[in-house]
């Protein structure tokens, strides 16, 4: 979008209005997502001020291009009796059972249980370090490992300590949550993702998805839980308990108050509890 300088070494002037800037930006992501819009005119909006900053006569983003209000997470949050009744069924294997469960513990993202390996874990203080969402690295450089990247740590309760001996039956090394088959021919594997005593690879995303989608699934393949549903019910469920927004954000490690506050939404069922305060008392039931 810059000019060259011209003859004169100076930068040339645009020839771009400020309302063309807006016209583009609505013709390109005027019906995209609001995170999406939010993006892309943020990213004019930066290249624009580079622009001005080093002398350029640059247009502007127009005031009717507003930024949008992101609206509440449409994630549903889960009731604890299903979470409850799901991890309890017979046809649920073990290591299902023990990612829900710790999902649900650990408010973590499913990218950050599933890459946990089991040297990481501490079983006596019930907690471990995780490459978090967005982790800043220590150095910059080419090829990073995990381990060069800043680390932040989740915690789990008694659910996921009673589950982890089970899944794990005596391996101490290697990934956490497994495939029940060997990586096939010719597939590149990193030596972390594969447990070193089986062979058996690491339990991906998807994979982890489609097994919660069998399990939940009541119109047809697709239409079962998101594996981000335990992270969101959990975090809704301790901002219905009373949880203050600072301890709500170190369970969940958001750096921004506004994408916790999006928790301290009430259940129908909270709602219902809390209204049942103001019954009448017994003499007038």
């Amino acid at each position: 979008m810059a000019r060259p300088p011209s003859e004169s070494g100076r930068p040339a002037r645009w020839s771009v209005a400020d309302d063309e800037i807006g016209e583009a930006l609505e013709l390109l992501w005027g019906t995209a997502a609001v995170n999406t819009w939010n993006a892309r005119r943020a990213t004019v909006l930066s290249w624009l001020g580079w622009c001005t900053e080093y002398g350029y006569d640059s247009p502007s983003v127009p005031a009717w291009t507003k930024r949008l209000a992101v609206p509440d997470s449409e994630t549903p949050a889960r009731s604890k009796m299903a979470l409850d009744r799901l991890i309890a069924r017979r046809d649920a294997h073990v290591r299902e059972k023990t990612l829900w469960r710790m999902l649900y513990e650990t408010a973590g993202r499913s990218e950050e249980i599933l890459g946990v390996n089991i040297e990481d874990l501490d079983l006596a203080a019930r907690r471990c370090p995780v490459k978090a969402k967005g982790a800043r690295s220590k150095a910059r450089r080419h090829g990073q490992a995990r381990e060069d990247f800043v680390l932040e740590t989740v915690y789990w309760d008694a659910g996921t300590a009673r589950l982890l001996p089970r899944l794990l039956r005596g391996r101490t090394r290697g990934p956490v949550f497994v495939t029940h088959r060997r990586p096939g021919p010719g597939k590149v594997v990193s030596p972390r993702d594969v447990c070193p005593d089986t062979g058996m690879a690491r339990l991906s995303y998807g994979q982890a998805r489609a097994l919660l989608d069998e399990h939940t699934a009541v119109r047809g393949p697709g239409t079962g839980w998101d594996l981000h549903e335990y992270r969101h019910s959990a975090l809704t469920h301790l901002g219905e308990q009373g949880s203050s927004l600072l301890m709500l954000m170190a369970k969940s490690r958001h750096k921004k108050p506004e994408s916790a506050r999006r928790y301290f939404k009430p259940s129908h069922e909270a709602i219902s509890k809390l209204t049942s305060l103001l019954a009448p008392g017994d003499n007038y039931r």
